[in-house]
């Protein structure tokens, strides 16, 4: 067997070490020693021949055991290709101890390994894998679930308008993305990275339990009006948990990947393939139940005084992952192989580099003679094997200057586009979709689309003969994601048409409803402006500046009546008119609503058109008693959904079912008869409900997912193809940075832009994409690329060279100059 583990007939197998072929097309994965069975208690016979295990020609000869340490003498195995010479001290290797209770014990640290891995396998992986996987799957759940609801807890919970939101969102996601690199450098050369992981999932788990108290609104409601008392207390401990949130999801980021990877021998590269895989399906199973799961959680009511939205059980549930996450990490603490930390190749390369630049400064003077490259003034104290591979590097992170413009608009699905979604109506007929629910489209597109893009477009292009080069595929999806927020600003300009226009200061808005039996007649004074009103009918909002507005003349039937104009600016009126036998009944109403209702619910209130006091309830909102022709004030409910109402008086109670209003909607329900124990209801529309539906989202989301398969996965492969083998960290840490600046860049353009359309700014954006993506195809037309492997066997070659003739490169340099 190519793993060691199979038993010899009638033999005994003893580990040693593993060692490599010097047949590259045959490595080794492990060396058995067979002897034969003890006769009797002692000392075990002399082993009878070495075997060597290879892990493609599945042969090696054996090898004849030497009597003293020394090289052994191969013989042919048949029907083996090849036989195999093995330097091997037998007397270090195959020496065997009696412990103090007389159990034979094999000597060496390998042998301990072997043994322990025998024992923590399952299905050919390390056990200690299944613990890291669940680990990164409860994480991800966390922090993409805490992340889906973050941006409408800012503005309905804290109050904060969208700008600020989404200010802060991209804040705290720029965090996560810089702190990647402090967490790196405290594994790679302090702690380590099972002690990191551990450290920091506890700074974690505690920042997202402070984030869950701080959304609790009894908190500080100590006068039970549904309102936090100290908003300002809810700010500090959600600032607070966000903080922790990122230097724990950010310093674990780039070492459990890697920590599970050091559970794999060297002879399970298969294995540790397929655990890389299994590891990217657990973060997006994670974060797409996740942002299924949290905006239903959120849309609960919950609370000890009132009923409010539920963020925290929205955010409580993430960090009860969290724990979870952290306890199956421990319980798996004793079967992990634990490297002991080496150094951070990136410090190294910040030190070349900052060596460089200081050693050329000071050189600076015209005497000196120029080097062919800037970094070729480190040569003083580092190796020419670091300093071209950080030319190399360098090359790399050059071509990611403009690649933050992408991520500047691909993380605002979790802002921008999440609040255009509250505009929306989110009825898919049987199942209601939450705002923050769409962002599952991208993870669920994405399971679509890699497979497609990689096994029929990238073939079809293939054989159109276009050479379809890594950086021109990083080109075109800058160029989608462009084209997403060009079809976001067309979804926006739909959504405006459908927004009410408020008054301004200085302006006033009336409507009149008439509740007689007659048609009524209204004339605003002195614009003579002549509205009539059907009965148990309504008009639409009417815009007056205040200072015109002197009086208004209401008539019907026989009767007239003359009232005052409102003098309130900046609000809507409501006027209602009821012909009666001893004139004309009418009221003004102050509406008190300048906004669209909040996350899609409708208000609701009523009018008593009846003769006489009743008590008025819908669902679980008490609306108390109304005296005939009062109205009560707006009560909110959620959209798409129809509840009961009664009506109750003095004789009887009548019943009815409210109608389906839609999806961010205010309306007036006039209860007009109330008979045989049926309530008859009109219904007068004060603000339209949201009539663009959310599925005109999904084009956007699917553009700027066809971008993101482009360039992301493309972007990590060609950086990794460009990149000396030891420089991969470095890369990465500069590829989350990209990240990171894109975020910052959200705060600098949405701040000084001051644009007051929101479409408009959807469009500057996908402006400065373009001429950013216009930018990068020039530099990626001049960029040659490289071969890693061909430059660091042209290192080794100059090094044995060095080893030599030391003045190897004295003879170099002035062969140089004679030229």
């Amino acid at each position: 067997m190519p793993d060691g583990r199979g038993a010899v007939a009638a033999g005994r197998v003893v580990s040693c070490p593993i060692v490599s072929c010097p047949i590259v097309s045959c490595p080794i994965v492990s060396c058995r020693i067979v002897s034969p069975p003890p006769a009797a208690p002692g000392p075990p016979a002399p082993p009878r021949h070495l075997r060597c295990c290879c892990g493609r020609c599945r042969g090696g000869g054996p090898i004849e055991p030497p009597l003293n340490a020394g090289r052994p003498r191969c013989l042919p195995s048949v029907p083996s290709r090849l036989s195999v010479c093995l330097s091997v001290h037998l007397s270090v290797h195959l020496s065997v101890r009696r412990s103090p209770r007389g159990r034979q014990q094999r000597a060496g640290p390998m042998a301990a390994t072997s043994k322990d891995t025998k024992k923590s396998n399952c299905f050919g992986y390390p056990f200690s894998i299944f613990f890291i996987v669940i680990n990164e799957f409860c994480e991800r759940f966390s922090y993409y679930g805490m992340r889906a609801v973050l941006v409408l807890y800012f503005k309905y919970f804290l109050r904060w308008d969208d700008n600020f939101s989404t200010a802060i969102y991209h804040t705290f996601v720029a965090l996560c993305y810089l702190t990647p690199i402090l967490g790196a450098l405290i594994a790679d050369s302090w702690l380590g990275k099972f002690k990191t992981i551990v450290s920091l999932s506890i700074v974690y788990t505690v920042g997202q339990a402070v984030m869950a108290v701080s959304s609790i609104n009894d908190l500080t409601d100590h006068n039970t009006d549904g309102t936090p008392d100290s908003i300002a207390t809810h700010v500090a401990l959600s600032m607070t948990g966000l903080i922790l949130i990122a230097l724990g999801t950010g310093g674990i980021k780039p070492c459990v990947s890697a920590f599970g990877g050091d559970q794999f021998e060297d002879h399970q590269e298969k294995q540790r393939s397929r655990f890389f895989s299994i590891f990217y399906l657990a973060i997006n199973a994670g974060s797409l139940l996740s942002t299924v799961i949290t905006p239903i959680l959120r849309a609960q009511q919950c609370g000890i005084h009132s009923k409010q939205q539920c963020y925290p059980l929205a955010f409580g549930v993430p960090a009860a992952l969290m724990a979870v996450s952290l306890i199956v990490f421990m319980i798996g603490s004793g079967m992990y192989k634990k490297v002991q930390p080496q150094g951070n190749i990136m410090v190294q390369v910040c030190k070349c580099i900052g060596f460089a630049i200081k050693n050329r400064f000071r050189h600076r003077s015209k005497e000196y003679p120029k080097r062919e490259h800037w970094l070729d003034w480190a040569s003083e104290k580092y190796s020419n094997r670091l300093i071209t591979q950080t030319k190399m590097v360098l090359k790399v992170l050059f071509l990611y200057i403009p690649l933050p413009m992408f991520w500047a608009l691909f993380d605002q699905q979790g802002s921008r586009w999440t609040l255009q979604a509250t505009t929306m109506d989110g009825n898919f007929g049987a199942i209601q979709i939450q705002p923050d629910q769409m962002q599952t489209v991208n993870p669920i597109l994405i399971v679509i689309m890699v497979p497609v893009v990689d096994a029929v477009i990238y073939p079809l292009i293939r054989k159109c003969k276009i050479n379809f080069t890594p950086l021109r595929k990083i080109t075109v999806g800058m160029f989608l994601a462009g084209l997403a927020f060009i079809a976001a600003a067309l979804v926006q300009l739909q959504i405006d048409k459908t927004l009410p226009v408020f008054p301004a200061a200085g302006q006033s808005q009336i409507k009149i409803i008439n509740l007689g039996a007659d048609n009524a007649r209204v004339t605003f004074v002195p614009e003579n402006l002549n509205v009539s009103v059907e009965p148990l009918q309504g008009t639409d909002y009417r815009t007056f500046e205040i200072s015109q507005l002197q009086s208004v003349v209401v008539a019907s039937g026989s009767n007239s009546a003359i009232l005052n104009a409102t003098s309130a600016s900046g609000n809507r009126h409501t006027l209602t008119v009821k012909n009666t036998m001893s004139g004309i009944a009418t009221q003004w109403l102050l509406d008190n609503v300048t906004s669209k209702p909040e996350e899609g619910k409708n208000l609701i209130r009523f009018i008593n058109n009846l003769p006489w006091t009743v008590n008025v309830t819908m669902g679980d909102v008490d609306f108390g008693e109304l005296i005939p022709l009062s109205a009560s004030n707006y009560g909110v409910f959620s959209g798409g959904r129809t509840d009961k109402i009664v009506v109750s008086t003095n004789v009887t109670n009548c019943t009815g079912t409210s109608n389906s209003l839609g999806f961010g909607g205010a309306y007036t329900i006039i209860i007009n008869e109330c008979s045989g124990n049926v309530a008859a209801l009109n219904y007068s529309q004060d603000i339209p409900p949201n009539t663009v539906h959310m599925a005109w989202q999904i084009p956007q989301y699917f553009i700027l997912t066809c971008g993101e398969v482009v360039f992301s996965v493309t972007g990590l492969e060609f950086s990794y193809s460009q990149a000396p083998s030891n420089m991969k960290s470095v890369l990465q840490a500069g590829w989350l940075l990209t990240v990171a600046v894109g975020n910052i860049i959200v705060l600098i353009v949405a701040g000084a832009s001051k644009l007051s359309q929101q479409w408009a700014e959807y469009v500057l954006f996908a402006a400065l994409l373009f001429a950013v993506c216009i930018i990068f195809s020039v530099m990626a037309y001049f960029y040659t690329y490289i071969d890693p492997n061909e430059i660091e066997a042209q290192l080794d070659e100059e090094e044995k060279q060095v080893k030599k003739d030391p003045d190897f490169h004295e003879k170099e340099v002035e062969a140089v100059s004679q030229m």
